[in-house]
């Protein structure tokens, strides 16, 4: 069998169970009230503090106007508070409320709890084995990062 033709089989098999993990984890996550893009953006104000809104989308890597749609719904639900910029009228300041961190930390429970009931059935062996796989995928990525695809 051709070796490339393999590796492509198995990669394609790796996108299809990490696309289930992550729908998972975004479904019992959200039914806490909290879907995974949302808990990015609390994350990145609860590491960061109150920020202007520009640099969070940065920091995101999405473009402002998706932020600006996000943080409406997060305001909205009382999470975030966005206020004016003291420096700059046209801009705003994003910050964290205290239900905001009361969601993250529930979101962030129930993700943990999933991953748990996922991964925590493989023995410490499987889980190592799976932990230096993931290590060589990341690796082979930034390799392949590196080289111009031909």
């Amino acid at each position: 069998m051709d070796q490339r033709l393999k590796a492509a089989d198995v990669g394609l098999r790796y996108l299809s169970v990490a696309h289930r993990v992550r729908k998972t984890v975004d479904d019992r996550m959200a039914a806490q009230g909290l879907s995974l893009a949302r808990t990015k953006v609390l994350q990145a104000l609860d590491r960061s503090g109150a920020m202007h809104q520009a640099a969070l989308a940065t920091e995101l890597g999405f473009a402002a106007r998706s932020v600006t749609q996000a943080l409406e719904g997060l305001e909205r639900d009382g999470l975030v508070l966005r206020t004016q910029h003291p420096d700059d009228r046209r801009a705003k300041l994003v910050a964290l409320t205290a239900a905001g961190n009361a969601a993250l930390a529930a979101g962030t429970a129930a993700g943990a709890q999933t991953l748990h009931q996922i991964f925590g059935g493989l023995d410490y062996k499987r889980l190592a084995s799976l932990d230096n796989l993931l290590d060589a995928v990341e690796t082979s990525i930034a390799d392949a990062a590196k080289v111009p695809s031909s």
